[in-house]
């Protein structure tokens, strides 16, 4: 099935693909990496080997997903469709199943009695137009209804898609969701590196659209932006860009928080 190698074909580029700053910068520290690094910064070291790490991850987590959305396809239970970018590959956390996606499966496990599949059809490096043209295309494919799809989507649109589209991807990607969905709304980057505090207003307006989009829809938002705040420190991957176990648990929080009650009925109350 097409299905199978979505994760593979997230290092291929689509007509749709815009190249976003940190990808850029994922880039330049993998070939600077390469080379004689001769700085005395040793923190500037750390740093550049920790983006050069997480990049490396962006292949071994798509690898991971491809595995698991074979079985996923081939097995039975509750299906859970994953939506989305690198946060929900789960890049930066110790393995996959730590990131949001993993922790928040294994508490639908535990508090509904019954094993959920999830089909991540999450890419690295995604913005809203991938969700729009290219996953729910793949969402479409499917011959069988989720009983939950989620979709987090927008960081990498902020520095890399221009306002206007950003707010009409994401109002007509909302609007084509199934009715069994919840959407992820941006963590507000404040105090986040330097230019955080200056990125946050424009992110909060990005969040209305999301929220207004989501309302006329009878969609529940998780909402990131409240449970995922400063301080930062011990929450971020060594890239100080993705979120690490830690951090991930915001958003596990922020998603549990959204849930419909249904889908955490254990089975002998059903």
């Amino acid at each position: 099935m097409a299905l199978l190698g979505t994760a593979e074909r997230h290092y291929e580029r689509s007509a749709h693909d815009h190249t976003t700053p940190i990808g850029v910068l994922h880039q330049l520290v993998v070939r600077w990496g390469d080379a004689d690094r001769t700085t005395s910064r040793s923190g500037f070291r750390r740093w550049c080997d920790g983006v050069a790490s997480v990049d490396v991850q962006a292949r071994t987590f798509a690898d991971f997903w491809t595995r698991q959305n074979a079985t996923a396809l081939a097995g039975e239970g509750p299906l859970w469709v994953v939506l989305g970018d690198s946060t929900a590959q789960g890049l930066g956390a110790s393995s996959p199943m730590h990131g949001y996606v993993g922790q928040v499966v294994q508490q639908l496990n535990d508090q509904s009695g019954r094993p959920w599949r999830i089909l991540n059809l999450s890419r690295a490096g995604a913005q809203a137009a991938h969700v729009l043209h290219d996953q729910l295309a793949l969402l479409d494919q499917l011959d069988v209804e989720p009983e939950l799809v989620t979709c987090g989507i927008g960081s990498n649109d902020i520095l890399g898609t221009a306002p206007k589209n950003v707010h009409s991807n994401l109002t007509q990607l909302i609007r084509r969701l199934p009715s069994a969905s919840v959407v992820l709304d941006l963590l507000l980057p404040d105090r986040f590196w330097l230019v955080g505090g200056l990125c946050s207003p424009y992110v909060a307006g990005i969040n209305r659209t999301i929220h207004t989009a989501a309302a006329e829809r009878g969609l529940p938002v998780a909402e990131v932006s409240r449970h995922a705040r400063p301080p930062w420190r011990g929450k971020l991957a060594p890239d100080l860009f993705h979120p690490n176990d830690r951090g991930y648990q915001h958003l596990t929080d922020a998603l549990m928080a959204a849930l419909p009650a249904k889908l955490l009925r254990s089975t002998s109350s059903a």
